[in-house]
């Protein structure tokens, strides 16, 4: 049944990611009327959230934006940063999105943060002391390597789920401040389009948590379920 579910999962799992690069390859394909770069969409929304000591930079690799909390950036791939699409204003204000929750102190992203370094940790242990740990329990019934295991697969799990809250309301502020700003995207079938590629960038995070959980329900069924 375990097994099952993973299939399905990462069945369901695939067609998101199909879908969500699709998406994003036909609106990195529709030129925004502004004319603005990914650059310019992303230093403008975050003076207008009055932030100034946020630094927005180009860094290599395809769909690898992100911010980061640590150093105070907003780091866009090169067809973002320099991408004047419709895909590219909407990856742009998501990553700024993020910088207006730092700056305003988000709960959730707050959250997020502080238990960053001890999902680093557990995501080091994870695959190792799961493969040793059901080796151990199935040759001997010792569940101690195995039970840990299964301890750090949850703190990986929960920070997955932990994400969730913190990617949609960066959406949420991103497409609102499109909304309220014309001279970035001012037509109505732009706007859809920037809403339709943040909502399939999202739901990749919603199968990535949920095949997170259906791993560890997989180890967690051999922990407490025994060997038979």
């Amino acid at each position: 049944m375990g097994l099952m579910l993973f299939i399905i999962i990462a069945i369901i799992s695939f067609g998101v990611q199909w879908k969500f690069k699709n998406k994003f390859k036909k609106y990195s394909e529709t030129p925004l009327m502004s004319g603005m770069s990914g650059k310019d969409i992303a230093l403008k929304m975050l003076h207008d959230n009055g932030i100034y000591d946020v630094e927005v930079l180009s860094v290599q690799g395809r769909l690898s934006d992100h911010y980061n909390p640590a150093n105070r950036t907003v780091n866009l791939s090169p067809e973002v940063y320099e991408g004047r699409s419709v895909a590219a204003a909407a990856v742009a204000a998501h990553e700024c999105g993020h910088a207006v929750q730092h700056a305003k102190a988000y709960s959730w992203l707050t959250l997020r943060s502080a238990v960053v370094p001890l999902v680093n940790i557990a995501s080091n242990l994870t695959s190792v002391v799961l493969m040793i740990g059901l080796f151990m329990f199935f040759a001997s019934g010792n569940i101690l390597l195995l039970g840990i295991g299964v301890a750090a697969l949850a703190i990986t799990t929960l920070f997955a789920f932990i994400t969730l809250p913190v990617e949609f309301d960066a959406s949420k502020r991103a497409l609102a401040w499109l909304d309220m700003n014309p001279s970035v995207m001012g037509d109505s079938i732009e706007h859809r389009g920037a809403k339709d590629a943040l909502k399939w960038a999202a739901m990749t995070y919603v199968v990535a948590a949920l095949s997170a959980l259906a791993t560890l329900a997989y180890y967690a069924s051999f922990l407490f379920g025994g060997r038979d």
